[in-house]
């Protein structure tokens, strides 16, 4: 019996892994709207999991703050909330620019190589997509895009020495990311993406610590300027 429990739990650890990231992407992408209830069989019968993975990815999720656990109602997918975006942008250009600051300052050839060939992939991916629907234009998320939009923000502050405070910038980022999207719908394409990751980066390669940092915080600072102007919009 004990030996057919352990046979069955790595399966058990795959699903719930599986379906921690596809929650995970669905909520950071804005595919499950804010507020929605999470129904733990209706999360399982879409994977075609048990509900024990379900409610494990759901804990998970929940401890990172992607997911609100409410006392006798369940799992709900967090409000976007103004306040919190901004303390939130307060708080990762704090962390992000010390460990920016730190990267420069720990400078290697490894670090400015991967930095270089972060921005360059970045450069030349569109941040949307636009498809036909009908009559109209619609543009959608470019998975690419963000996986190479991470990739440089992760490279650049890669050289700080801390893995602890690598893994707060990441929770972060992808806390960020759900209030990003917002901003990019209604920026694109007249915000200057390109340019203003170019000014880090070319801040950073050149040692200018203190001119890298003040670019990190206007960038990010200008998703919550655009964010705020649709959020007061709604």
């Amino acid at each position: 019996m004990q030996d057919a429990l352990r046979d069955k739990r790595p399966d058990r650890q795959t699903a719930a892994t599986t379906v921690y990231h596809s929650l995970k992407r669905d909520i950071v992408n804005g595919l499950l709207p804010p507020g929605e209830k999470l129904q733990i069989e209706q999360i399982a019968g879409r994977y075609s999991v048990g509900t024990n993975p379900v409610r494990e990815a759901l804990n998970r999720l929940s401890a990172e703050r992607l997911v609100d656990r409410e006392d006798l109602r369940g799992f709900f997918v967090p409000p976007l909330s103004l306040p919190f975006f901004r303390e939130l942008v307060k708080t990762r250009c704090w962390l992000e620019g010390k460990a920016l600051a730190e990267s420069i300052q720990n400078r290697t050839d490894a670090w400015e190589d991967a930095i270089v060939v972060a921005n360059h992939r970045l450069q030349r991916t569109p941040p949307q997509l636009t498809e036909m629907v009908g009559d109209t234009r619609v543009a959608t998320i470019n998975a690419e895009w963000e996986t190479r939009h991470r990739a440089l923000h992760r490279a650049l502050i890669a050289n700080c020495g801390s893995s602890i405070l690598l893994s707060f910038c990441d929770s972060l980022m992808v806390q960020n990311e759900r209030y990003r999207h917002i901003a990019m719908a209604n920026s694109y394409p007249r915000r200057r993406n390109n340019e203003e990751h170019q000014e880090i980066v070319d801040a950073a390669l050149n040692g200018r610590s203190d001119e890298a940092v003040r670019c990190l915080t206007v960038h990010y600072e200008r998703t919550l300027e655009i964010f705020e102007k649709s959020f007061s919009a709604d």
